[in-house]
């Protein structure tokens, strides 16, 4: 006779228990596990072979001519440069990014450009009314693009209105979190119910060659919320990232099974909504007459675009015995400390005394080890309250030796400096020039202590 079995999951991280428990063994949150009923075991199904009783399936080598996806370009340029080009049909999407960044917003504003088009397009939300979204699309003056709304959370009648309205060429559901499927116990949010929802609607999807972008939470930690598998069931993974006290907004793939995940698309939150900005490097800039001391210019490189951001050094002399303080923002404060042991150990330069903050200018979170020589140049401009050219850019990654070592697409980087009307480049030795700028080699740091100050 058939057991009914039941099983324990985990709304954090999605493993399973036989039992519960107060904390989950794998993510270690409390009070996460939520029992859910299991499919029903048998001696029969559990000796049954399944070596046979299917059908066959055609095998195809890996030589078999295919076409490339065709593409439905949305109109928002920057958008289709961070998902490879344009909308591919049957694809499904998913966006993640902090609550009020702007996914609604921005997501509305690609369903009006692709409805403007003569594509049908629907946008399904769980969390909002349809009027609430439609006073949203009137602000941001898109209140007359053909754009069909509706307010649902089961998933039963979202299929069913689309399969009798002959699909659509783009399905917006604003989020997965809010949505249910009645074939699974649980209320909506829970692991069960993400991983079903997005389940039948990503098989619709590919059934009916409708485009789907699925809305994501994101946990305290910046991860899409539910399930891990959810981001496997999805062929794009999408990040809006950026601080909402700042301007700036930054579209990036962390997944792209049609294309690749190195490109970006940064956009600027106006009053009338999420507007393009086609050179991100005039948000990170700022323009002055005059050189400052403890400020260097650093191109860094998002995919294959480059933008220079300014950072920013500061330096406090203290009374003698207090304890110095070291502050950094959008910068690795481990790396900082870095940079300050080598440039105190191998050029003689003394920040024991003195309090160091680092700054990188407009919100911009820099990874990139090329930005170290530039990091270097802004403190000891800032030390020593030399400044450094307008018109010259830094980039270069130290050893702990104080070496000076090369970095990954310096001709790219030099190449947009120069069309920003930047003149000169301090780079490391054997970094090979661009036109219309010229260059100034480094081979260790204490070269370009004795160039700062004038040596």
């Amino acid at each position: 006779m058939a057991k009914p079995k039941t099983r324990y999951v985990c709304q954090a991280c999605g493993s399973v228990s036989s039992r519960w428990q107060g904390q989950c063994t794998d993510c270690a949150e409390w009070n996460t596990l939520v029992q859910e009923a299991a499919e029903v075991s048998s001696i029969f199904a559990a000796k049954h072979n399944l070596q046979g009783g299917g059908r066959q399936i055609q095998l195809v080598g890996l030589d078999h001519p295919v076409a490339l996806p065709e593409r439905i370009g949305t109109g928002i340029t920057e958008f289709d440069r961070a998902i490879g080009g344009g909308i591919v049909p049957g694809s499904a999407m998913l966006v993640g990014g902090d609550p009020g960044i702007g996914k609604s917003t921005l997501l509305l504003q690609v369903c009006a450009d692709l409805a403007s088009k003569g594509r049908n397009v629907i946008y399904v939300s769980g969390e909002e009314s349809a009027e609430q979204v439609r006073l949203r699309a009137v602000r941001l003056g898109l209140g007359k693009a053909p754009v069909r709304l509706a307010a649902a959370t089961s998933v039963r009648d979202i299929l069913t209105t689309l399969g009798d309205n002959g699909g659509a060429d783009l399905l917006v559901i604003d989020s997965i979190q809010t949505m249910h499927s009645d074939l699974i116990e649980g209320a909506p949010g829970t692991v069960s119910q993400v991983r079903a929802s997005a389940q039948e609607l990503v098989r619709f999807a590919k059934e009916h060659g409708t485009a789907l972008i699925l809305v994501g939470h994101v946990t305290k930690d910046g991860t899409v919320a539910g399930p891990r598998v959810l981001e496997h069931m999805v062929d794009t993974v999408l990040s809006f990232e950026g601080e909402r006290s700042h301007q700036y907004r930054i579209l990036r793939a962390m997944k792209n099974r049609f294309g690749g995940t190195d490109e970006i698309g940064v956009f600027a939150m106006e009053r009338e909504g999420l507007t393009e900005v086609p050179n991100p490097s005039v948000l990170f800039l700022t323009q002055r007459g005059e050189p400052v001391s403890g400020t260097s210019i650093f191109p860094a490189l998002e995919g294959s675009r480059p933008v220079l951001v300014e950072i920013q050094a500061l330096t406090v002399r203290l009374a003698s015995g207090a304890t110095p303080r070291r502050a950094a923002v959008g910068w690795d404060s481990g790396r900082l400390a870095m940079i300050l042991a080598v440039l105190e150990a191998r050029c003689g330069l003394s920040f024991a005394s003195a309090e160091v903050y680092l700054n990188v200018a407009g919100g911009y979170r820099l990874t990139d080890p090329a930005a170290d020589l530039a990091v270097a140049a802004a403190l000891i401009s800032a030390l020593t309250e030399r400044p450094i050219p307008n018109e010259c850019i830094t980039f270069g990654e130290i050893a702990l030796s104080g070496e000076v070592r090369q970095v990954a697409h310096a001709g790219l980087r030099l190449k947009e400096a120069a069309k920003l009307g930047f003149e000169r480049g301090w780079v490391p030795a054997g970094t090979k020039g661009a036109d219309g700028i010229a260059s100034s080699s480094f081979g260790n740091v204490r070269a370009l202590v004795d160039q700062i100050l004038g040596r």
